[in-house]
């Protein structure tokens, strides 16, 4: 008798252990499920915004070049005509933080090599450009004048923009939004669903590329240049992220 219950109570456990495996199982798949049913579908979706300001600043790109035979007679003219350049901006009130040199180079200049010859040296060339940031827009043309008539004979371009962008970028912002928005919507009718909430909101690069105004050497009269402004474009982009219901 006690043999026949030993055996009766290990086929109990094996049962026992059937059964529970049995249920993990089932609540393995219960769970599989669920998890399947929680995976959220969603649309992403990109939208562009931009708003038309005026520019408040402009940077103009003047300076000297000048040429000699030897690399000092060049460099000693360019210095002195650079110097009456710089004055000039004093004089009309430009401060020391809104000039810039952006660029200085001495060059050698070489001949055209004739058939059979090699080329050579005939002078030195050296440039001097700085970067002047103008504050008030009306003196453009007036600094543009005195530039010319104190040795500045090289324009390399008069640039429009907005000091500071930021807080005007939020006008293009919300136009992104409302512009990604809007492409979800019809996206999601023509599938026959309906959106859900917005999941994420990424913004992509933004900001407005300065308007140029180029010129050659100024081999000009002095003369109170008209320059417009006009406007300029502040531009964004978000994606967005939209669960669909």
């Amino acid at each position: 008798m006690p043999h026949s219950t030993a055996k009766t109570t290990a086929i109990g456990r094996s049962q026992w252990f059937t059964i529970g495996l049995g249920a993990l199982m089932a609540l393995g798949l219960l769970a599989g499920n669920a998890k399947a049913e929680e995976i959220q579908r969603t649309i992403t979706i990109t939208g562009q915004g931009q708003v038309s300001v005026k520019p408040d600043i402009a940077v103009v790109d003047s300076g000297v070049v000048t040429q000699a035979k030897t690399a000092a007679e060049a460099l000693a003219a360019n210095t002195e005509a650079m110097q009456s350049v710089f004055a000039a901006l004093k004089e009309l009130g430009i401060e020391d933080r809104d000039m810039r040199t952006s660029q200085f180079s001495v060059n050698a200049m070489h001949t055209r090599p004739e058939r059979g010859e090699t080329s050579r040296i005939s002078g030195y060339q050296v440039s001097n450009l700085v970067s002047v940031t103008l504050r008030d827009l009306d003196r453009v043309g007036e600094v543009l004048d005195r530039l010319v008539s104190n040795g500045s004979n090289e324009l390399r371009g008069i640039r429009f923009q907005v000091e500071k962008p930021g807080p005007l970028m939020d006008g293009a912002r919300e136009e992104a939004v409302k512009d990604a928005l809007r492409k979800a919507k019809i996206y999601v009718a023509a599938a026959g669903v309906a959106l859900g909430p917005v999941l994420t909101i990424n913004e992509h690069g933004g900001g407005g590329r300065p308007q140029p105004v180029f010129a050659r050497a100024m081999a000009m009269e002095a003369a109170d240049v008209p320059i417009a402004a006009g406007e300029q474009t502040l531009s964004t982009s978000v994606t967005l992220v939209i669960g669909l219901e």
